[in-house]
């Protein structure tokens, strides 16, 4: 759906959608995976990645999202791996995790984004083979259609959107969820009564919230529940330049007087959303 669809449909989403109830997921897998989890969160490979715990809560996260260790979980974009680095030795053992991503340029020789992520995602976890997957959008393999139990999306949307890609990675998500699989999403958070000017026709980071579920219900999907498991009140969500004013970005240099707000402030304020197939 093209990105400046949105505004007409804002009107719609003001009035509010009503949600679904909320699957017992979330409340019910904790006492049992935890430990498992807080064995995840404390391993030595994340000793670069725990200072961020505090903004991302990836426990709470996690549960709000239902996810447990013998799932098959599908991340969109890993990137630098931050949440990589939680998930795929979560499932591990008894589960799956795949990653995949949008059409990246390939390399002239060698292997593309795909092989080398999952190989050095396997390589890093000491994982046997088959428990890392990878692919790009467009290219996902048949025998993986309709076994996914949770497709998640940390922080991508404002990206998607601005390329107008959120339609065909999300079709690609509802191919390969099962019936009852659902997709957790993190995105940074746009100011409440923000106009679409500011926070649709520009790329700041942010989106509001109404557009994020329109993508969604544009691509099939409905919203069940949201958490502010992610939320940071002390985020204007206003910036010049956009969401990378703040941590870890700071995108306005060591020399701008009001680094140290930056950084009191923290990482931005983050919508907390879970969607389930609407047919």
């Amino acid at each position: 759906m093209n990105r400046l669809a949105f505004a007409s449909l804002a009107v719609l989403a003001a009035a509010g959608a009503t949600l679904a109830t909320a699957p017992a997921v979330a409340d019910t897998h904790m006492e049992a995976s935890a430990p498992e989890l807080e064995r995840v969160l404390a391993d030595s490979r994340r000793d670069g990645d725990r200072a961020r715990d505090q903004y991302r809560n990836p426990a709470g996260t996690l549960a709000f999202f239902g996810v447990e260790p013998d799932m098959t979980i599908a991340e969109f974009a890993p990137g630098g791996g931050w949440y990589t680095r939680v998930l795929a030795p979560y499932v591990m053992e008894q589960g799956r995790y795949v990653a995949f991503n949008t059409p990246a340029r390939q390399p002239a020789e060698g292997e593309g984004w795909a092989d080398t992520f999952a190989a050095r995602t396997a390589q890093m976890l000491g994982a046997p083979e088959g428990k890392i997957n990878a692919f790009e959008v467009g290219e996902m393999p048949e025998d993986m259609a309709g076994t996914v139990d949770r497709v998640l999306i940390f922080r991508s949307m404002h990206g998607l959107n601005a390329a107008d890609m959120a339609d065909s990675v999300l079709k690609t998500a509802r191919r390969m969820l099962k019936d009852d699989g659902m997709v957790g999403v993190v995105q940074h958070r746009a100011p409440d009564g923000a106009s679409y000017d500011d926070y649709g026709a520009r790329q700041r980071g942010y989106m509001r919230e109404a557009d994020v579920v329109n993508i969604f219900e544009a691509a099939g999907f409905e919203l069940v529940e949201k958490s502010e498991i992610n939320a940071n009140p002390k985020d204007p969500a206003d910036w010049e330049h956009g969401v990378w004013t703040l941590p870890p970005t700071l995108a306005t240099g060591e020399g701008d007087p009001k680094r140290s707000e930056y950084l009191e402030i923290g990482e931005s304020d983050r919508m907390t959303l879970l969607f389930k197939k609407a047919y």
